[in-house]
Protein backbone atom coordinates (compact mmCIF):
# COMPACT_ATOMS: atom_id res chain seq x y z
CA UNK A 1 0.00 0.00 0.00
CA UNK A 2 2.82 2.43 0.83
CA UNK A 3 5.90 0.93 -1.63
CA UNK A 4 9.03 1.56 0.42
CA UNK A 5 7.98 4.22 2.36
CA UNK A 6 7.19 3.27 6.49
CA UNK A 7 5.61 5.28 8.77
CA UNK A 8 7.23 5.23 12.24
CA UNK A 9 6.97 7.22 15.56
CA UNK A 10 5.35 6.24 19.02
CA UNK A 11 3.68 9.54 19.78
CA UNK A 12 0.78 11.35 17.78
CA UNK A 13 3.14 14.17 16.70
CA UNK A 14 6.23 11.75 15.77
CA UNK A 15 3.62 9.97 13.74
CA UNK A 16 2.62 13.21 11.82
CA UNK A 17 5.69 14.00 11.13
CA UNK A 18 6.88 10.81 9.94
CA UNK A 19 3.92 11.29 7.23
CA UNK A 20 4.93 15.21 6.51
CA UNK A 21 8.41 13.99 5.99
CA UNK A 22 7.01 11.13 3.39
CA UNK A 23 4.92 13.67 1.26
CA UNK A 24 8.02 16.14 1.31
CA UNK A 25 10.15 13.57 0.65
CA UNK A 26 8.04 12.12 -2.28
CA UNK A 27 8.13 9.00 -0.33
CA UNK A 28 4.53 9.46 -0.04
CA UNK A 29 2.77 10.49 -3.21
CA UNK A 30 -0.35 12.61 -3.77
CA UNK A 31 -3.60 10.64 -3.62
CA UNK A 32 -1.68 7.69 -2.00
CA UNK A 33 -4.17 5.67 0.56
CA UNK A 34 -2.73 5.67 3.94
CA UNK A 35 -3.37 2.73 6.51
CA UNK A 36 -6.32 1.99 8.04
CA UNK A 37 -5.86 3.78 12.01
CA UNK A 38 -6.07 0.29 14.05
CA UNK A 39 -3.54 -1.12 11.24
CA UNK A 40 -1.06 1.23 11.30
CA UNK A 41 -1.42 1.05 15.50
CA UNK A 42 -0.55 -2.98 15.15
CA UNK A 43 2.52 -1.81 13.20
CA UNK A 44 3.66 0.21 15.26
CA UNK A 45 2.70 -0.72 18.84
CA UNK A 46 0.61 2.11 19.79
CA UNK A 47 -2.97 2.55 21.30
CA UNK A 48 -5.61 3.04 17.85
CA UNK A 49 -6.21 6.59 19.65
CA UNK A 50 -2.52 7.80 19.03
CA UNK A 51 -2.98 7.02 15.61
CA UNK A 52 -6.51 9.03 15.40
CA UNK A 53 -4.74 11.87 16.66
CA UNK A 54 -1.92 11.95 14.74
CA UNK A 55 -4.43 11.43 11.35
CA UNK A 56 -7.12 14.47 12.77
CA UNK A 57 -3.69 16.73 13.12
CA UNK A 58 -2.66 15.78 9.72
CA UNK A 59 -6.38 17.31 8.22
CA UNK A 60 -5.77 19.88 10.21
CA UNK A 61 -2.75 20.69 8.43
CA UNK A 62 -3.95 19.99 4.86
CA UNK A 63 -1.66 17.15 4.34
CA UNK A 64 -4.33 14.08 3.89
CA UNK A 65 -8.08 14.43 3.80
CA UNK A 66 -10.71 11.17 5.15
CA UNK A 67 -13.16 10.20 3.14
CA UNK A 68 -15.11 8.01 5.18
CA UNK A 69 -15.15 4.43 4.08
CA UNK A 70 -12.64 4.76 1.64
CA UNK A 71 -10.27 6.33 4.07
CA UNK A 72 -7.64 8.69 4.39
CA UNK A 73 -5.11 9.40 1.53
CA UNK A 74 -2.70 12.09 1.31
CA UNK A 75 -4.77 15.31 -0.77
CA UNK A 76 -3.77 15.42 -4.38
CA UNK A 77 -2.09 18.53 -3.43
CA UNK A 78 -1.09 18.45 -0.01
CA UNK A 79 -0.16 21.88 1.77
CA UNK A 80 3.31 21.18 2.04
CA UNK A 81 3.49 21.25 -1.54
CA UNK A 82 3.12 24.87 -2.99
CA UNK A 83 1.98 25.96 -6.04
CA UNK A 84 4.88 27.59 -6.65
CA UNK A 85 6.45 24.72 -6.98
CA UNK A 86 5.15 24.60 -9.98
CA UNK A 87 6.37 27.49 -12.14
CA UNK A 88 8.37 27.10 -14.91
CA UNK A 89 11.86 28.55 -14.94
CA UNK A 90 12.90 30.22 -17.79
CA UNK A 91 16.56 29.20 -19.18
CA UNK A 92 19.18 31.40 -20.70
CA UNK A 93 17.59 33.48 -23.57
CA UNK A 94 13.92 32.54 -22.91
CA UNK A 95 11.57 35.58 -21.63
CA UNK A 96 9.76 34.75 -18.12
CA UNK A 97 5.95 35.73 -18.05
CA UNK A 98 5.13 33.75 -15.47
CA UNK A 99 6.64 35.41 -12.36
CA UNK A 100 3.85 38.16 -11.32
CA UNK A 101 6.35 40.63 -10.68
CA UNK A 102 5.17 44.34 -11.39
CA UNK A 103 7.36 46.33 -14.39
CA UNK A 104 10.46 48.05 -12.11
CA UNK A 105 10.22 50.92 -14.41
CA UNK A 106 6.59 51.65 -13.19
CA UNK A 107 7.56 51.21 -9.19
CA UNK A 108 8.59 54.08 -7.64
CA UNK A 109 12.24 55.62 -6.02
CA UNK A 110 12.21 54.83 -2.86
CA UNK A 111 15.41 56.90 -1.57
CA UNK A 112 13.34 59.75 -0.83
CA UNK A 113 11.22 57.96 1.62
CA UNK A 114 13.06 55.35 3.03
CA UNK A 115 15.58 58.73 3.94
CA UNK A 116 12.84 60.77 5.39
CA UNK A 117 11.44 57.41 7.44
CA UNK A 118 14.69 57.53 8.63
CA UNK A 119 15.04 61.37 9.38
CA UNK A 120 11.93 60.82 11.21
CA UNK A 121 12.85 57.79 13.28
CA UNK A 122 16.24 60.14 13.96
CA UNK A 123 13.76 62.42 15.76
CA UNK A 124 11.13 60.23 17.80
CA UNK A 125 12.50 56.59 17.31
CA UNK A 126 9.87 53.29 17.58
CA UNK A 127 9.82 52.01 20.81
CA UNK A 128 7.77 49.57 22.65
CA UNK A 129 4.71 50.15 23.92
CA UNK A 130 3.82 52.53 21.11
CA UNK A 131 0.83 52.14 18.60
CA UNK A 132 0.94 49.21 16.48
CA UNK A 133 -0.21 51.80 13.45
CA UNK A 134 0.96 55.14 12.55
CA UNK A 135 -1.77 57.64 13.18
CA UNK A 136 -0.92 59.47 9.74
CA UNK A 137 -0.88 56.46 7.89
CA UNK A 138 -4.18 54.85 9.23
CA UNK A 139 -5.42 58.74 8.37
CA UNK A 140 -4.48 58.32 5.11
CA UNK A 141 -5.55 54.54 4.73
CA UNK A 142 -8.94 55.73 6.24
CA UNK A 143 -9.43 58.60 4.12
CA UNK A 144 -8.85 56.24 0.41
CA UNK A 145 -11.60 53.57 2.36
CA UNK A 146 -13.73 56.63 2.66
CA UNK A 147 -13.41 57.81 -0.61
CA UNK A 148 -14.06 54.14 -2.34
CA UNK A 149 -17.01 53.84 -0.52
CA UNK A 150 -15.42 51.51 2.34
CA UNK A 151 -18.14 51.21 5.42
CA UNK A 152 -16.35 52.47 8.73
CA UNK A 153 -14.28 50.63 10.62
CA UNK A 154 -10.75 50.73 12.22
CA UNK A 155 -7.32 50.00 10.40
CA UNK A 156 -4.72 47.70 11.20
CA UNK A 157 -1.67 47.21 9.00
CA UNK A 158 -0.20 43.70 8.37
CA UNK A 159 3.08 41.91 6.54
CA UNK A 160 1.61 41.39 3.36
CA UNK A 161 -2.30 40.64 2.19
CA UNK A 162 -1.62 36.85 2.12
CA UNK A 163 -0.47 37.57 6.48
CA UNK A 164 -3.85 39.91 6.66
CA UNK A 165 -6.38 36.69 5.08
CA UNK A 166 -4.59 34.47 6.98
CA UNK A 167 -4.85 36.27 10.16
CA UNK A 168 -8.86 37.31 9.76
CA UNK A 169 -9.62 33.32 8.74
CA UNK A 170 -7.85 32.25 11.91
CA UNK A 171 -9.69 34.98 13.86
CA UNK A 172 -13.28 33.42 13.24
CA UNK A 173 -13.10 29.89 11.52
CA UNK A 174 -11.94 26.98 12.93
CA UNK A 175 -10.01 23.30 11.42
CA UNK A 176 -12.67 21.62 9.15
CA UNK A 177 -14.78 24.85 8.15
CA UNK A 178 -15.18 25.41 4.47
CA UNK A 179 -13.69 28.58 2.60
CA UNK A 180 -15.53 30.06 -0.87
CA UNK A 181 -12.28 31.05 -2.69
CA UNK A 182 -12.15 32.16 -7.07
CA UNK A 183 -11.26 29.18 -9.40
CA UNK A 184 -9.30 29.98 -11.06
CA UNK A 185 -7.77 32.01 -8.18
CA UNK A 186 -4.46 33.19 -6.21
CA UNK A 187 -2.58 29.73 -5.45
CA UNK A 188 -0.93 31.61 -2.57
CA UNK A 189 -4.43 31.35 -1.12
CA UNK A 190 -5.62 28.20 -2.63
CA UNK A 191 -2.10 26.75 -0.67
CA UNK A 192 -3.11 28.53 2.78
CA UNK A 193 -6.45 27.58 3.16
CA UNK A 194 -5.46 23.77 3.33
CA UNK A 195 -2.38 24.68 5.09
CA UNK A 196 -5.19 26.27 7.56
CA UNK A 197 -7.15 22.55 8.05
CA UNK A 198 -9.63 24.53 6.12
CA UNK A 199 -11.59 23.25 3.11
CA UNK A 200 -12.03 25.34 -0.14
CA UNK A 201 -14.70 25.30 -2.30
CA UNK A 202 -14.40 26.64 -5.61
CA UNK A 203 -16.70 29.55 -7.20
CA UNK A 204 -16.33 29.73 -10.61
CA UNK A 205 -16.29 33.63 -11.93
CA UNK A 206 -15.97 35.46 -15.50
CA UNK A 207 -14.64 39.31 -15.91
CA UNK A 208 -17.11 40.69 -13.89
CA UNK A 209 -16.08 38.31 -10.79
CA UNK A 210 -17.45 35.57 -8.86
CA UNK A 211 -20.57 34.34 -10.53
CA UNK A 212 -23.44 34.76 -8.16
CA UNK A 213 -25.40 31.38 -8.37
CA UNK A 214 -21.97 29.99 -7.31
CA UNK A 215 -21.77 32.02 -4.43
CA UNK A 216 -24.98 30.93 -2.99
CA UNK A 217 -24.71 27.53 -4.21
CA UNK A 218 -21.44 27.28 -2.14
CA UNK A 219 -22.77 29.43 0.42
CA UNK A 220 -26.16 27.50 0.86
CA UNK A 221 -23.78 24.15 1.24
CA UNK A 222 -22.42 25.68 4.35
CA UNK A 223 -19.29 27.45 3.84
CA UNK A 224 -18.39 29.27 6.52
CA UNK A 225 -16.12 32.04 4.41
CA UNK A 226 -15.70 33.99 0.78
CA UNK A 227 -12.60 35.74 -0.54
CA UNK A 228 -13.43 38.32 -3.44
CA UNK A 229 -10.72 39.90 -5.27
CA UNK A 230 -12.48 43.27 -6.14
CA UNK A 231 -9.97 44.55 -9.10
CA UNK A 232 -6.93 42.98 -11.29
CA UNK A 233 -8.31 39.29 -10.44
CA UNK A 234 -4.92 36.77 -9.95
CA UNK A 235 -4.86 35.33 -12.43
CA UNK A 236 -7.59 36.65 -14.73
CA UNK A 237 -8.36 40.24 -14.23
CA UNK A 238 -11.67 39.92 -13.71
CA UNK A 239 -13.07 43.21 -11.84
CA UNK A 240 -16.17 43.55 -9.85
CA UNK A 241 -18.32 46.02 -11.40
CA UNK A 242 -21.48 47.64 -10.36
CA UNK A 243 -24.14 45.68 -11.18
CA UNK A 244 -22.49 42.43 -10.04
CA UNK A 245 -21.75 43.88 -6.90
CA UNK A 246 -25.13 44.49 -6.33
CA UNK A 247 -26.24 40.85 -6.97
CA UNK A 248 -23.47 39.80 -4.71
CA UNK A 249 -24.67 41.85 -2.30
CA UNK A 250 -28.14 40.36 -2.38
CA UNK A 251 -26.68 37.23 -2.19
CA UNK A 252 -24.42 38.00 0.85
CA UNK A 253 -27.32 39.56 2.80
CA UNK A 254 -29.26 35.78 2.93
CA UNK A 255 -26.23 34.84 4.47
CA UNK A 256 -25.30 37.22 6.96
CA UNK A 257 -23.45 34.83 9.39
CA UNK A 258 -20.67 34.19 6.45
CA UNK A 259 -17.08 35.84 7.08
CA UNK A 260 -16.76 38.22 3.85
CA UNK A 261 -12.72 39.12 2.95
CA UNK A 262 -12.38 41.54 -0.02
CA UNK A 263 -9.04 41.73 -1.51
CA UNK A 264 -8.55 44.74 -3.15
CA UNK A 265 -5.51 43.37 -5.37
CA UNK A 266 -5.25 45.97 -7.88
CA UNK A 267 -4.77 48.99 -5.27
CA UNK A 268 -2.52 51.54 -6.84
CA UNK A 269 -2.50 49.91 -10.49
CA UNK A 270 -5.61 49.57 -12.26
CA UNK A 271 -8.04 52.73 -12.32
CA UNK A 272 -11.22 50.71 -12.17
CA UNK A 273 -12.84 52.22 -9.56
CA UNK A 274 -14.02 49.56 -6.80
CA UNK A 275 -17.25 48.02 -5.99
CA UNK A 276 -17.06 47.18 -2.16
CA UNK A 277 -19.13 44.81 -0.80
CA UNK A 278 -18.56 45.01 2.81
CA UNK A 279 -21.03 45.43 5.23
CA UNK A 280 -23.64 43.05 4.78
CA UNK A 281 -22.18 40.10 6.53
CA UNK A 282 -22.30 40.78 9.97
CA UNK A 283 -17.96 39.82 9.40
CA UNK A 284 -16.08 41.27 7.04
CA UNK A 285 -12.24 42.50 5.90
CA UNK A 286 -11.10 44.51 3.25
CA UNK A 287 -7.12 44.33 2.45
CA UNK A 288 -5.12 46.48 0.25
CA UNK A 289 -1.33 45.79 -0.53
CA UNK A 290 1.08 48.10 -1.40
CA UNK A 291 3.20 45.28 -3.08
CA UNK A 292 1.78 45.63 -6.69
CA UNK A 293 1.63 49.38 -6.76
CA UNK A 294 5.00 50.82 -4.99
CA UNK A 295 7.26 47.28 -4.92
CA UNK A 296 6.48 43.91 -3.60
CA UNK A 297 9.46 43.63 -0.78
CA UNK A 298 7.52 46.60 0.72
CA UNK A 299 5.47 44.04 2.88
CA UNK A 300 2.65 45.87 3.79
CA UNK A 301 -1.11 45.59 3.89
CA UNK A 302 -3.29 47.85 5.22
CA UNK A 303 -6.82 46.24 6.46
CA UNK A 304 -10.13 47.44 8.11
CA UNK A 305 -13.05 45.54 8.84
CA UNK A 306 -16.12 45.36 11.05
CA UNK A 307 -14.23 46.03 14.87
CA UNK A 308 -14.45 42.41 16.35
CA UNK A 309 -12.54 41.07 13.74
CA UNK A 310 -10.07 43.41 13.63
CA UNK A 311 -9.72 43.30 17.30
CA UNK A 312 -9.10 40.28 16.97
CA UNK A 313 -6.31 40.54 13.99
CA UNK A 314 -4.64 43.10 16.44
CA UNK A 315 -4.71 41.36 19.63
CA UNK A 316 -3.50 38.06 17.97
CA UNK A 317 -0.69 40.03 15.91
CA UNK A 318 0.46 41.30 19.66
CA UNK A 319 1.44 38.33 20.73
CA UNK A 320 3.66 37.43 17.51
CA UNK A 321 5.15 39.96 15.75
CA UNK A 322 3.71 42.79 17.26
CA UNK A 323 3.60 45.21 14.63
CA UNK A 324 4.80 46.16 11.19
CA UNK A 325 7.71 47.88 11.40
CA UNK A 326 7.30 51.76 11.86
CA UNK A 327 10.18 52.39 9.77
CA UNK A 328 8.44 50.61 7.17
CA UNK A 329 5.09 52.01 7.73
CA UNK A 330 6.95 55.82 7.60
CA UNK A 331 8.42 54.87 4.01
CA UNK A 332 4.88 54.16 2.88
CA UNK A 333 3.35 56.43 4.57
CA UNK A 334 5.74 59.30 2.55
CA UNK A 335 5.56 57.16 -1.01
CA UNK A 336 1.11 57.89 -0.33
CA UNK A 337 1.13 61.51 1.02
CA UNK A 338 4.04 63.01 -2.40
CA UNK A 339 2.10 61.03 -4.58
CA UNK A 340 5.44 59.19 -5.74
CA UNK A 341 2.69 56.77 -7.68
CA UNK A 342 0.51 58.02 -10.31
CA UNK A 343 -1.93 55.06 -10.56
CA UNK A 344 -3.36 56.82 -13.95
CA UNK A 345 -0.46 56.24 -15.67
CA UNK A 346 0.58 52.80 -14.21
CA UNK A 347 -2.71 51.69 -14.67
CA UNK A 348 -2.91 52.72 -18.40
CA UNK A 349 0.79 51.48 -19.18
CA UNK A 350 -0.46 47.38 -18.15
CA UNK A 351 -3.77 48.20 -20.43
CA UNK A 352 -1.98 49.00 -22.65
CA UNK A 353 0.11 46.21 -23.05
CA UNK A 354 -2.35 43.88 -21.67
CA UNK A 355 -5.77 44.91 -23.78
CA UNK A 356 -3.16 44.68 -27.13
CA UNK A 357 -2.49 41.40 -26.27
CA UNK A 358 -5.42 39.82 -25.85
CA UNK A 359 -6.58 41.73 -29.33
CA UNK A 360 -3.50 40.30 -30.88
CA UNK A 361 -4.68 36.94 -29.48
CA UNK A 362 -8.92 37.29 -30.30
CA UNK A 363 -7.08 37.92 -34.48
CA UNK A 364 -5.87 34.13 -33.88
CA UNK A 365 -8.91 32.95 -32.84
CA UNK A 366 -7.84 32.70 -29.48
CA UNK A 367 -10.13 33.53 -26.48
CA UNK A 368 -8.01 35.49 -23.49
CA UNK A 369 -8.85 36.96 -20.59
CA UNK A 370 -7.74 39.83 -18.59
CA UNK A 371 -10.06 43.25 -18.01
CA UNK A 372 -7.91 44.98 -15.23
CA UNK A 373 -4.28 44.31 -13.74
CA UNK A 374 -1.50 43.02 -15.26
CA UNK A 375 -1.79 39.32 -16.08
CA UNK A 376 -4.03 37.65 -19.13
CA UNK A 377 -5.78 34.42 -19.07
CA UNK A 378 -5.37 31.64 -21.68
CA UNK A 379 -8.12 28.55 -21.59
CA UNK A 380 -6.19 25.78 -23.38
CA UNK A 381 -6.86 22.61 -24.80
CA UNK A 382 -3.58 21.12 -22.84
CA UNK A 383 -2.35 22.99 -20.21
CA UNK A 384 1.01 21.07 -20.26
CA UNK A 385 1.64 21.38 -23.73
CA UNK A 386 0.75 24.40 -24.51
CA UNK A 387 3.72 25.53 -21.49
CA UNK A 388 6.23 23.09 -23.62
CA UNK A 389 5.63 24.87 -26.84
CA UNK A 390 5.91 27.78 -25.24
CA UNK A 391 9.11 27.34 -23.78
CA UNK A 392 10.64 26.16 -26.59
CA UNK A 393 9.17 29.43 -28.56
CA UNK A 394 11.04 31.60 -26.23
CA UNK A 395 8.38 32.44 -24.12
CA UNK A 396 7.46 30.77 -20.12
CA UNK A 397 4.83 31.31 -18.76
CA UNK A 398 2.92 30.19 -15.37
CA UNK A 399 0.48 26.84 -15.94
CA UNK A 400 -2.69 27.17 -15.12
CA UNK A 401 -2.30 23.89 -12.62
CA UNK A 402 -0.89 26.87 -10.08
CA UNK A 403 -4.42 28.53 -10.30
CA UNK A 404 -6.95 25.68 -10.24
CA UNK A 405 -9.19 23.60 -8.32
CA UNK A 406 -11.97 22.60 -10.58
CA UNK A 407 -11.80 24.94 -13.24
CA UNK A 408 -10.46 23.88 -17.22
CA UNK A 409 -6.81 24.11 -18.20
CA UNK A 410 -5.29 27.83 -18.77
CA UNK A 411 -1.95 29.37 -18.47
CA UNK A 412 -1.51 32.93 -17.30
CA UNK A 413 0.69 35.81 -18.96
CA UNK A 414 1.88 38.27 -17.04
CA UNK A 415 2.34 41.13 -19.24
CA UNK A 416 4.92 43.80 -17.26
CA UNK A 417 7.97 42.67 -19.52
CA UNK A 418 5.97 43.27 -23.14
CA UNK A 419 7.08 45.77 -25.25
CA UNK A 420 4.71 46.88 -28.54
CA UNK A 421 7.02 45.04 -30.60
CA UNK A 422 6.60 41.23 -28.41
CA UNK A 423 3.01 41.59 -28.71
CA UNK A 424 2.88 40.41 -32.12
CA UNK A 425 5.39 37.08 -32.13
CA UNK A 426 3.91 36.48 -28.72
CA UNK A 427 0.36 36.25 -29.75
CA UNK A 428 1.83 33.90 -33.10
CA UNK A 429 3.37 31.62 -30.27
CA UNK A 430 0.22 31.43 -27.98
CA UNK A 431 -2.04 30.57 -30.67
CA UNK A 432 0.52 27.89 -31.88
CA UNK A 433 0.63 26.55 -28.39
CA UNK A 434 -2.83 27.29 -26.81
CA UNK A 435 -4.74 24.63 -29.44
CA UNK A 436 -8.37 24.67 -29.79
CA UNK A 437 -9.92 26.41 -27.03
CA UNK A 438 -13.89 28.41 -26.97
CA UNK A 439 -14.79 30.75 -24.77
CA UNK A 440 -15.93 30.18 -21.38
CA UNK A 441 -16.16 31.56 -17.89
CA UNK A 442 -13.31 30.41 -15.89
CA UNK A 443 -15.33 27.78 -14.19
Amino acid sequence: MLGEYRISGRRASEIAASVEDGVGSGGLAPGQVLPPMRELAVRLGVNPNTVAAAYRTLRERGVIETAGRRGSRVRARPASTARGSLRVEAPPGVRDLGDGNPDPALLPPLGEALAAAAREHGLRPALYGEEAVLPELARFARAELDADGVPAGPVAVTSGSLDAIERVLSAHLRPGDTVAVEDPGWGALLDLVPALGLRTAPVALDEDGPLPAEVERVLAAGARALVVTGRAQNPTGAAVGAERAAELRSVLARHPGVLLIEDDHGHAIVDTPPHPLAGVTTHWALVRSVAKGYGPDLRLAVLTGDTLTVDRVTGRQRLGPGWVSRLLQRTVTHLWTSGAVDAAVVARAYAERRDALVAALAERGVAAYGRTGMNVWVPVSDETGAVTRLLRAGWAVAPGARFRLASPPGVRLTVSSLTAADIGPLADAVADAAGPARPVSHG
